[in-house]
């Protein structure tokens, strides 16, 4: 892998992290400033909690951030504890939502009509769309819009360049030994907690090992551990928002951890399980 490649996969990083941020802005302020206030409200039951919880997350884009004004509203007495799990929960399954967008970046076009439709030219007509609106429109929610908009080209945009940047990789000798030497399940597994930790992202996260495995750099044995690692990394964020908070607040900011921590061990447990009677064939495909 070269600088050059180097510095394209940085600016996709870059690029991700700056057009969920953006979409998730846009989002939030063609939903107002009473947000929360909804949040709230909509928590009365624990199917509700839930629901909102992932809906919540679907379109913020981040777990971390639900779960953290989770937090909040029980620590300064807003919500009970037994709301905040529902949300909790439903965050942790709104996540998977950005899991599908980065899938839908990974499709190509073909050609003539079919080309239109491909990802790369909607993205594009999206992009356009979105600067007519923000630049143009009088109007501040066409604004709003259009910022949702630009930022989920940006997001896509970022994806391609990643992908772009770690082709190369699948060539390369030393990195398919590095990567051997890594194919310790546990060991991929604290190496996603650590990466999610530091991106600060679970979404940013998967975005990365998706564009790798896309390559065929990541076979499937290689991107399962590194998942559920990420899955544990991304309460990280959550637990720091609780120092300071009173004991329900950190009871809600231990109840994301602990809900992620069975999430894994019950998936890891039942996939290899599994995986050892029956021996998956997919397991080293990319």
């Amino acid at each position: 892998m070269t600088i050059s490649d180097a510095i394209t996969l940085l600016s996709g990083i870059a690029l991700f992290l700056f057009g969920m941020k953006f979409m998730g802005e846009g989002l939030k302020k063609v939903a107002g400033n009473k947000l929360e206030v909804i949040l709230y409200k909509l928590s009365s039951t624990p199917f509700r909690s839930v629901l909102l919880g992932t809906g919540v997350t679907a379109v913020i884009q981040s777990s971390t951030a639900t779960s953290v004004m989770t937090v909040g509203f029980v620590n300064s007495g807003m919500m009970k504890l037994k709301q905040s799990l529902g949300v909790i929960l439903g965050s942790v399954l709104g996540t998977s939502v950005t899991g599908w967008v980065v899938c839908l970046s990974m499709i190509s076009g073909g050609s003539g009509w079919t080309q239109v439709f491909s990802t790369g030219t909607l993205t594009c007509a999206i992009a356009v769309a979105g600067v007519i609106l923000f630049m143009f429109s009088k109007k501040s929610l066409h604004n709003h819009i259009g910022s949702i908009m630009m930022g989920f080209s940006v997001l896509m945009i970022g994806i391609s360049l990643m992908g772009d940047a770690v082709a190369p990789l699948k060539e390369s000798e030393a990195f398919t030994s590095k990567l051997t030497e890594l194919s310790n399940p546990v060991l991929l597994f604290f190496f996603g907690v650590i990466m999610a930790s530091i991106l600060q992202s679970a979404s940013a996260a998967v975005g990365i090992v998706q564009a790798l495995s896309v390559t065929g750099v990541f076979t499937f044995n290689i991107a399962f551990p590194l998942i559920m690692g990420i899955a544990i990394g991304c309460s990280t964020p959550v637990l720091l928002s609780s120092i300071g908070a009173k004991t329900n607040g950190k009871r809600a900011a231990f109840s994301f951890l602990l809900i992620n921590v069975v999430g894994v061990g019950i998936v890891s447990a039942v996939f290899y399980i599994i995986n050892a009677f029956v021996g998956f064939t997919f397991m080293d495909k990319a």
